[in-house]
């Protein structure tokens, strides 16, 4: 592993724009050294956008992934970490799923309202469209 990242060097591992690390920076999610203008991350900082960007495919948001990170370095540390990210995991499961119910829902009223339009459509005579 190397010892500092260059903006461009994680920008282009991750698939994020410098304004994307700037904002995480901004927001204290990460915390580059400086040398003048130039921002220098140490892997520490490449792990936690690691965990940020996962955090964010997983629907988090940020003051969760913040929760989340923050909990590494102060006590009760990894366990305390770790047991917060199940319990999270938990409620976005559940609310995932109550989503993907109602789209459920959703998807067979749909069917339903088309399979009458076509059964509509087919009792309707060719010559009275």
């Amino acid at each position: 592993m190397r010892a500092l990242y260059t903006i461009t060097d994680l920008t282009r591992e991750f698939e994020v724009t410098t304004r994307t690390l700037r904002f995480y920076e901004q927001q204290g999610l990460i915390d580059p050294l400086r040398r003048g203008r130039t921002r220098l991350y140490r892997p520490a900082d490449r792990t936690r956008l690691n965990l940020i960007l996962r955090g964010k495919r997983l629907g988090f948001s940020l003051a969760e992934i913040r929760e989340i990170v923050d909990m590494y370095d102060a006590p009760p540390g990894e366990h305390g970490q770790l047991t917060l990210l199940v319990d999270k995991i938990a409620r976005k499961r559940t609310e995932l799923q109550a989503r993907r119910h109602d789209i459920d829902q959703t998807l067979a009223e749909l069917d339903a309202v088309e399979a009458g339009c076509r059964d509509r459509l087919a009792k309707i005579p060719k010559g009275r469209q």
